[in-house]
This record gives C-alpha cells, structure tokens and sequence, in this order.
C-alpha cells in the first residue's frame, strides 16, 4: 500500500508541491493547449501564424531568450525552493564587467537545482551576484514545443546551440551562460547517494572560455541525483541500449526513473523533497585565445576545471553529502 500524504496539511507544504507540480508539468500543459486550441477551425489562423512565427522568423533562442523579470521574481519560485528545500552557498564574488560560463553538475533526472538558481530567483541569484545576467543554455528541440518554447524563453532560457553561447557571452558585460555540462548522458547514472559525473570527454564549454575568454565558474549540486530514484540500468542491458539510440537521435533520454506523486509518496513524477545545496564556486580566470586554442590548452583548462570540481566535493562532502554511498567520481 502507497503511504499516502496527511489530510491536514499546512498551507505552504501544499504550495510548496503546486510549485513544483508547475514546472514538471509545463510541457504537457503547453502541448495540451496548443492542441485544444487546434480543435477550433476558427482559431487556425492564428496558430498557423504562430507556428510561421515560431519556425521561420523568431530568433530568441538564439538571441538570449526573452527574459521577463516579473516571473522570475514571482513568489512561486520561492516556494518552489522551500519544497526540497534549495539552498545557495557562495564561495566568492564574481566581477559584473566581465563574463562567465557556469558549469553545473550533475545533470539529475531534470536539473531542478539549475533552473532554480538560474532560470528563477527562487534562491536570489541576482542579490546574490549583482550584475550578473546568466542564461540557462538547453537543448534546441525544447524551443520546438508550442507554448513551452515561451515560457522558457521567459525565464531567460536560450538555445545551447554553439552560435548561441557566443552570441550571449559577447552581449556585453555580465552577460553570462549557463551550462549542464554533463548532458543526457550523465542522466542515466543518477543514482541516489552517488555523484557519478560525465566530464573527461567535455571539451565545448572549455573552447567557449578560451574563444571568448570568459571565465569558468564550477557549480556543484549536492543531493540534486536525491530527488529521484532510478532502477537499475545495466549498460548491456537492451534498455540501455535504447535510450542511448533515443539520445543519439533526438539529442535527449531519460532514464527510468521513480519520485513521488501528489498525495502519496511511493511513486510519481514528482521529485522527492530532499535538500538541494548548490555551491557555486570561485571563477577560473580565462585569457582570451586568438584563433583556434591547442589540443594542449584545452586540456590544461580542463584539468583545472576538473580539479576545481573535485576541491569543492571535499570541501563539503562531509556537510552536505553525508548520506553519500561513494565518493565523487569521473566517470567519462
């Protein structure tokens, strides 16, 4: 029998899971509409419109997104970081005359924590790091969703797309991109109690610094691969080898997962309210390469990168992962 959520609940708890619920739900609320609206013959003309819009002439994925700040600031976002709950740790300061590129780990089932920090101010990032305008870089195929596509573009979403991150980090100052550096991939080793990270094959974000010289900011979700469970998943498995060919042809792939639901906590879409401290770390300061960087400073940079990653595991592993059931590891 599902252990069932109480009847007499305090007000903001159930707050707190409407949050949630909002954004888990986002993408079946969009394609829902849109297809709802396609049952009135009368209003064809205005989503064939849209759609032309949409497919032909609007570049804001590729152009920054379309922030608007009054629903990034919107009280469900801090309602949405007390679910878990969500806490921001700062390690330094950051310059607003200059550039960035945070690199967030881990992936998860769904990045909650990236799109808290980043995507909201459910945790006050801009109080936090005045000046600073990040963008939270994610794949091209969500922007191909009707209605979705705004409402992240609304909360300062942009394409990941190569041409898309130079064009934000070269907008001005401060002007800074966001990026889950482990992917798809990285998705299907989130295992609770674990913090298996996909990094020893990540050169792109690495080039992006070098190219632009923007500096690199390492971000660390402590208990991020928390908030689901994920059944077992044997890399010769034919289950595995399916969602690898689901992520070689659409870009994305989700591991079978398991969370909690609405008014029980056994099972669900949902993730399970679990605390979610996210370390942003000092910047890796970058000089500007002309042309196109050496096999050989890629790799330097990247080994800082890493080991920057690694310093701050161990400088709060026994304060926020104590739970863990292994050690930080890299894995690819």
């Amino acid at each position: 029998m599902p252990l069932f959520a109480p009847l007499r609940m305090p007000f903001k708890r159930r707050l707190q899971t409407l949050a949630v619920l909002t954004w888990i739900s986002a993408i079946v609320v969009s394609l829902a509409l849109f297809f709802f609206l396609c049952t009135y013959k009368y209003l064809w003309p205005l989503v064939i419109a849209y759609l032309t819009w949409v497919l032909m002439f609007d570049k804001a994925p590729e152009r920054g997104g379309r922030r608007v700040q009054w629903l990034r600031n919107r009280r469900l976002w801090r309602h949405f970081a007390e679910y878990y709950p969500m806490t921001l740790i700062k390690e330094g300061d950051l310059d607003p005359s200059k550039n960035y590129i945070f690199g967030y780990h881990p992936h998860g089932i769904i990045s909650m924590g990236a799109f808290c920090t980043f995507g909201t101010e459910g945790l006050n990032f801009s109080k936090r790091f005045p000046g600073i305008k990040p963008r939270l870089m994610t794949l091209q195929t969500n922007f191909n969703i009707p209605f979705y596509r705004d409402y992240i573009l609304a909360h300062g979403c942009a394409s990941v797309s190569r041409q898309s991150c130079e064009y934000n980090l070269r907008s001005g100052p401060g002007n800074s991109i966001v990026i889950v550096v482990g992917g798809a991939q990285e998705s299907l080793a989130s295992k609770p109690g674990t913090l298996d990270l996909t990094l020893k094959k990540r050169l792109g974000f690495i080039k992006l610094a070098l190219v632009n010289g923007a500096s690199l900011v390492p971000t660390l979700a402590f208990g991020e691969n928390d908030l689901y469970e994920i059944f077992n998943n044997n890399r010769t498995s034919k289950t595995y080898r399916f969602q690898q060919l689901v992520k070689k042809t659409f870009g994305f792939t989700l591991p079978m997962f398991n969370g909690r639901g609405i008014f029980q906590y056994d099972y669900g879409l949902l993730p399970r309210r679990k605390p979610v401290f996210i370390v942003i770390g000092k910047p890796i300061h970058v000089e500007k390469v002309e042309g196109n960087p050496t096999s050989e400073q890629l790799h330097e940079l990247q080994k800082q990168y890493i080991d920057a990653v690694l310093a701050i595991w161990e400088r709060h592993k026994d304060k926020y992962a104590v739970g863990r059931t292994q050690e930080l590891r890299i894995i690819e």
